[in-house]
C-alpha cells in the first residue's frame, strides 16, 4: 500500500508538470449528512498566488472548475481580486471568487503541510443555485450547509 511519501512524491510530480494539483476531501458515511465535500488546489502558493477551494460539489465537477480557474492564474491572468464575478467559468451562471481563511470544516491540509500555514492564502470559488443566486443573496435555495464558505462577500 502506498504511503505518505509516495503520495507527496506523486503530488510533487503533478505540481511540477501542471503547476498545481487538486485534493478532494469527502465526508465519511458517518458525517455525510453534516459535512460538505470540498476540493482545493495545492501548488499555486509557490507562484505567490492563493490556493483555490470549492465546496459542496462532486469531485469531478470541482476538479474541472478548479483546474480551469487555477490554469488562468498559473498561465498569466494574475491573481483574482476578492468578490470578482467570473462569467465564463460555469455555463450560464456567474461564479464569485472570495477571499477567506481555513475554517473548522475547510482546511487545505496538503497545502499547509507543503508551504506552511503562514504562506497559504485561500480564495473560494462560490457557485450559484439553479436560479443564479449566491449563498449571501436573498432566496438562495440550497441552504448554507450545502456550500460552506471560508469568508464573506
Amino acid at each position: 500500500m502506498p504511503g505518505l511519501e509516495d503520495f507527496v512524491r506523486r503530488q510533487t510530480e503533478i505540481i511540477q508538470r501542471v503547476g498545481w494539483a487538486v485534493m478532494h476531501i469527502l465526508p465519511t458515511e458517518d458525517d455525510a449528512d453534516t459535512v460538505a465535500p470540498y476540493s482545493y488546489t495545492v501548488g499555486l502558493t509557490a507562484r505567490i498566488a492563493p490556493e483555490f477551494v470549492i465546496t459542496g460539489l462532486h469531485p469531478d465537477t470541482a476538479q474541472h472548475l478548479l483546474n480551469e480557474i487555477a490554469g488562468r492564474v498559473h498561465h498569466g491572468a494574475g491573481t483574482i481580486a476578492h468578490n470578482t464575478r467570473v462569467a465564463d467559468l460555469i455555463a450560464g451562471f456567474d461564479a464569485v471568487i472570495i477571499d477567506g481563511t481555513p475554517t473548522d470544516q475547510i482546511i487545505p491540509s496538503a497545502a499547509i503541510a507543503r508551504y506552511g500555514a503562514d504562506q497559504v492564502r485561500l480564495q473560494q470559488v462560490v457557485w450559484p443555485d439553479p436560479n443564479g443566486r449566491l449563498p449571501w443573496e436573498p432566496g438562495y435555495s440550497l441552504g448554507l450547509d450545502s456550500q460552506p464558505l471560508i469568508g464573506t462577500c
